[in-house]
C-alpha cells in the first residue's frame, strides 16, 4: 500500500498527498489552488483530478495567514421587529450569501447592542476577522458609514448616503420613488383619483423618497394630495389606524403604502368595514413580501430586485478588495410592480 493510500484511510489528505498522487511538486498544487492561471491546462487538470480523488480541502487558515485575507464579509443583522409583515432582509441576506460564495467569499453575520449602531464593528475590525463589511442601515443619522470610512475599512452600503450626498463610498440602492410612482400611476390608469398615501415618519429618508414618487404621480395627473397622506410607524396596527382616519376624513378609493406591513393594516380595516379589497378600495404595498403573495385577495406590491442588489454589492466589494483597488460609484436599481387582485378592476 502506498503512503498516500495509507494516509487517506486514517487522516485527511494533505497538499503533499495531492502532489504525490498527481506527480507534481507541492508548489504546483499550491498554484492549482491559489493561482490556477499559472499552470498549463493539462497540469491543472491532473492536479484537480487528484484533489477530487483524495477529497483534499485546502487549509484556509494557513492561506489566510499567508495572504492576510480572511475572505469573510461582515454583515450586522438587526432584531426582528414585532408587528410587521416584512422579510425583505431575509431575501437580501440569502442572495448576498449565495453571490458572495460564488465570488469566493463567505458572509459572517453578527449582532450588536440594538441601542448602539456601531456595536460589533470595532471588535471585528481590530481582529481583522473580516476583509470588508456590508452596511444595510443607512437611515438619517446612522454613523456606520462615516465611522468605517474614517478608519479606511472597506465597505459597501445597501442604501444611499442620505446624510451626506457628496460621500464617495460605494453603495447600491433601489429607487423607491420610481417604485411608488409606478404604483400610483397604475391606480391612476385604473381610473382612481382619490389615492391616499400611508408612509413612514419624516425622519425616514427612505420613506420620504417613496412618498415623493406617489406625490409626483398625483401632481403630474393634476390631482390634489391635500389630506390624503399619513406618516406612521411601520407596523400593521399603525397602517390600520391610519387607513381608518383617511377613510373617514378623505374617502380615498385607493391606497399606496410604503411597505407591505402598512398595506396589511389597510386590508384589516377594509375587512372590518365590510369593504371589498380591489372592488371597493384598491391597495398597493411595497416589498412584495411572502405575505403579499399568499394573502387573499393577493396584494399588489412593488418588488425590489434584491438578487441584483446582492450582485452589485459583491461586484463593488471585489473592486474594493482587488489589487489595485478600483474606485466604486453608487448604483441605483429600478424596482418592478407586481400586480395582483388588490388592484381591482378598471373604473373608467
Amino acid at each position: 500500500m502506498s503512503r498516500t493510500s495509507a494516509r487517506t484511510s486514517a487522516l485527511p489528505p494533505t497538499l503533499a498527498d495531492v502532489a504525490e498522487r498527481a506527480g507534481v511538486s507541492r508548489q504546483t498544487v499550491s498554484n492549482a489552488v491559489n493561482n490556477p492561471d499559472l499552470l498549463r491546462a493539462d497540469t491543472l487538470l491532473r492536479v484537480q483530478q487528484a484533489i477530487a480523488d483524495l477529497g483534499y480541502l485546502p487549509n484556509r487558515a494557513a492561506r489566510n495567514l499567508r495572504t492576510r485575507a480572511s475572505h469573510l464579509i461582515g454583515l450586522r443583522i438587526q432584531a426582528v421587529q414585532e408587528g410587521t409583515a416584512n422579510a425583505t432582509m431575509d431575501r437580501f441576506v440569502h442572495s448576498l450569501v449565495e453571490t458572495s460564495r460564488e465570488a469566493g467569499y463567505h458572509v459572517l453575520l453578527f449582532t450588536g447592542d440594538p441601542t448602539d449602531p456601531l456595536s460589533g464593528y470595532d471588535d471585528l475590525l481590530r481582529s481583522t476577522a473580516v476583509d470588508a463589511f456590508v452596511v444595510t442601515d443607512t437611515y438619517l443619522g446612522n454613523p456606520q458609514a462615516e465611522w468605517l470610512d474614517s478608519r479606511r475599512a472597506p465597505f459597501v452600503a445597501f442604501g444611499r448616503p442620505w446624510e451626506n450626498p457628496e460621500s464617495t463610498h460605494a453603495w447600491v440602492d433601489v429607487d423607491g420613488a420610481a417604485g411608488c410612482e409606478s404604483a400610483a400611476r397604475h391606480l391612476l390608469d385604473k381610473g382612481h383619483e382619490r389615492i391616499a398615501w400611508i408612509g413612514w415618519r419624516k425622519d425616514s429618508r427612505i420613506g420620504e423618497d417613496r412618498r415623493a414618487g406617489w406625490h409626483r404621480a398625483m401632481k403630474q395627473a393634476g390631482l390634489s394630495t391635500s389630506g390624503l397622506a399619513s406618516r406612521v410607524e411601520d407596523t400593521v396596527a399603525s397602517g390600520a389606524e391610519a387607513s381608518e382616519v383617511l377613510l373617514d376624513e378623505a374617502a380615498p378609493t385607493a391606497f399606496v403604502c410604503a411597505s407591505d406591513t402598512l398595506a396589511m393594516g389597510v386590508l384589516q380595516t377594509l375587512d372590518l368595514r365590510g369593504l371589498r379589497v380591489g372592488d371597493d378600495v384598491a391597495v398597493v404595498g411595497f416589498d412584495d413580501s411572502q405575505v403579499a403573495q399568499v394573502v387573499r385577495p393577493g396584494l399588489s406590491s412593488v418588488r425590489q430586485p434584491l438578487e441584483d442588489v446582492a450582485i452589485e454589492v459583491v461586484t463593488a466589494l471585489e473592486g474594493l478588495l482587488g489589487r489595485p483597488r478600483v474606485a466604486q460609484q453608487g448604483v441605483l436599481l429600478t424596482p418592478s410592480l407586481v400586480v395582483r387582485d388588490s388592484s381591482g378592476p378598471d373604473r373608467r
